[in-house]
């Protein structure tokens, strides 16, 4: 079947007429139209049988790569034959067969151009052993299309297990793709793939980067000055008496080398928020009970803390910050530099409780903005852009469509879908000049391919999730010099090369590129 039309948008019948938004406290009149905010806005996707993607009526999609395409360099032996998928026994027909395979789920997208080549590059996060693929976005023929770039440092089990991948950027000065393992001490962390000229990895094994830490890490960026930002996933425990609920426990660090260009060695920090008292708000507080009256404070529309960096041990990134007295959050997953503001705001996701039955202050997550001088600044202040609802909540990956428009997207998990009977979504947030207003604009309603509806009702492989997930939100124009880093260059989506991606994870594992009604085809 033509991907196109087994993955295709619905049509004018499946979409409301009317725009799906949520104004919150405060926010002022709609946002001006964009590719992301005019047309009509779809509903969200009830979590019943196969449902298609509902676009916002001015985008449209089409697939670039999905799980069973072949890797033109396939890795047989580790199981790397296809691009979402890890084969147990290379070569087998997939038929959803318990022990036939684990959807590896490729994650955030970095779109580069080398040598005019345009290719987007992606880390693979489960199926027991991460690795890295490229998809030349100019091949016709889909079976040369995708090709593996580099694997995660393996053991000697076979197949081999080691770290999976999660985040991705590109790092100009060492001319790297650095990619992030989400998984606790040791294990998790930061490992890098030199590229050449070309596009082409130097190594076929990623390399870990130990300076840089230990811990969950997933969101990691660069900024102006050299230094790499990397956010933190690492979900807390239950607090007594709040069984659907978590405590606080994933920070956010800043990484200085001490020469810029080189990883190997350098400072590692972490961010830590002060109570309005200049006391800081610490681990031991905030995960005492998870009702420390800091956490709804921080999650109140207009509030405003100062902060200040700590440096941390890095042996046990996690552990480090909580002894240093950085602050934790309730799983912060991504960030990225606004446009325009000569990296000094940082913005970042906070996934929440996905539970609906969560009972403790910020059980919902949210955007924070952290506001700096500049990037390396030692002092700022944070405060919340958007405070997430059952309804807008579970928000991981996070990518700036314009100066002004803060494109984020859910990944809510299948128990919360069924409590509010909502498949996930992305959001445009309309920023103001002020920061003053703030509009959530529905721009994708996802659906539930059938693969991922056949692993929701029946979970006979634990290693394959359930519903889709939206994830790897990109706008780029792939410029992979000092002055293409995101955040340098104001995006003006799908025109002057700009492009936008995404990817559906979970079921057929498909990456997607948007592009605008009007301008089709001008990249």
């Amino acid at each position: 079947m033509d991907p196109k039309k087994k993955y295709g948008v619905l049509g004018a019948a499946g979409i409301s007429l009317v725009a799906v938004m949520a104004t919150l406290p405060g926010s002022a009149s709609a946002s001006p139209p964009s590719p992301f905010t005019e047309g009509s806005s779809p509903a969200a996707n009830p979590r019943v049988g196969i449902q298609d993607n509902g676009l916002i009526s001015s985008l449209d999609e089409s697939p670039v790569a999905w799980g069973q395409l072949p890797l033109t360099n396939p890795d047989t032996t580790a199981g790397f034959d296809r691009y979402g998928y890890r084969s147990l026994t290379p070569g087998q027909p997939l038929t959803q067969a318990p022990d036939e395979g684990n959807k590896t789920e490729p994650d955030k997208n970095v779109y580069l151009i080398f040598q005019g080549k345009h290719y987007l590059y992606q880390g693979h996060e489960i199926g027991g052993r991460g690795y890295i693929t490229r998809v030349n976005l100019d091949e016709a023929d889909t079976a040369k299309r995708v090709t593996l770039i580099a694997e995660a440092p393996g053991d000697s089990s076979t197949p081999p297990k080691g770290p999976t991948f999660d985040g991705i950027t590109w790092d100009p000065w060492t001319h790297q793709l650095l990619v992030t393992a989400e998984s606790s001490a040791p294990v998790g962390g930061v490992f890098a793939v030199g590229l050449d000229a070309s596009g082409n990895a130097t190594s076929p094994t990623a390399t870990r980067i130990p300076a840089m830490g230990s811990g969950g890490y997933e969101g990691i960026q660069n900024d102006s000055d050299g230094n790499v930002w990397i956010v933190e996933d690492v979900g807390g425990k239950a607090p007594a008496g709040h069984p659907n609920s978590k405590v606080p426990n994933s920070y956010v660090y800043r990484f200085t080398p001490t020469t810029r260009g080189d990883l190997s060695t350098g400072t590692l920090q972490a961010l830590q928020v002060l109570r309005k008292d200049g006391t800081p708000a610490t681990a031991p507080q905030l995960q005492a009970t998870g009702a420390d009256p800091f956490i709804d404070q921080l999650h109140t529309d207009g509030a405003s803390f100062r902060t200040r960096w700590v440096t941390i041990d890095p042996a046990d990134s996690t552990a480090g910050a909580a002894t240093a007295g950085a602050t934790p959050f309730k799983r912060p997953e991504n960030g990225v530099f606004r446009p325009g503001t000569g990296f000094g705001e940082f913005y970042f996701t906070e996934t929440g409780d996905t539970n609906k039955d969560s009972d403790l202050p910020g059980a919902f997550g949210g955007v924070l903005r952290l506001s700096q001088s500049g990037p390396s600044a030692a002092t700022g202040t944070i405060s919340p852009v958007t405070v997430g609802d059952v309804y807008h909540t579970g928000f991981d990956n996070i990518s700036f469509a314009t100066k002004d428009q803060l494109l984020v997207v859910e990944d809510a998990g299948d128990g919360l879908h069924g409590q509010r009977n909502a498949l996930d979504s992305g959001y445009v947030i309309q920023l103001d000049g002020n920061h003053g207003s703030r509009q959530l604009t529905r721009w994708l309603a996802e659906g539930r391919d059938s693969s991922a509806t056949w692993d929701a009702l029946f979970p006979h492989n634990p290693a394959n999730d359930g519903d889709n997930e939206v994830s790897g939100i990109h706008v780029s124009n792939g410029d992979p010099s000092i002055g293409g880093i995101l955040g340098a260059q104001v995006p003006t989506p799908f025109t002057k090369g700009w492009r936008a991606f995404w990817t559906q994870q979970h079921g057929d594992n498909v990456t997607w590129e948007l592009t605008s009604v009007s301008t089709r085809g001008n990249h």
